[in-house]
């Protein structure tokens, strides 16, 4: 798929965020880590919510957790998803204790519940943007 038939609206890398994005390309998943007190963070921001420290380091997460909450989407917010319909958005609750949102791939709608384990996928959107989505585990 190249960049020109993407058609959904794409994330804009920050200097906060570009280690997360790039780390997917890389087929791996990296969250931030607070390097004074310790605490993973995720969504990558630049300020510690817990310490309020602005240094951090990237670690390996494992990729893995459980469906904390979904929700199916009937209706397309942009065009670009109109294909997809319906799809599904999984907050899941990484091994590491953070929560993270990606859209799940191949489980039907009658299998998802809370709890269920899941494992982080890499999805090619464009040449320069690989998506995280969440599979069964």
């Amino acid at each position: 798929m190249t960049e020109t038939t993407y058609m959904k609206p794409l994330p804009e890398a920050s200097p906060d965020t570009l280690p997360f994005w790039k780390s997917l390309q890389d087929g791996k998943l990296r969250i931030q880590a607070c390097s004074a007190c310790g605490k993973l963070r995720h969504y990558p921001r630049q300020v510690c919510p817990y310490c309020y420290s602005m240094e951090h380091k990237w670690v390996e997460a494992k990729g893995t957790g459980t469906i904390h909450s979904w929700t199916t989407a009937h209706h397309a917010f942009h065009p670009g998803f109109k294909g997809e319909l319906p799809y599904t958005l999984l907050t899941v609750d990484l091994a590491e204790g953070v929560r993270m949102q990606a859209q799940a791939r191949g489980i039907a709608a009658g299998k998802l519940k809370i709890g269920l384990p899941v494992k982080v996928a890499f999805e090619i959107a464009t040449r320069d943007l690989t998506l995280p989505v969440f599979v069964s585990a």
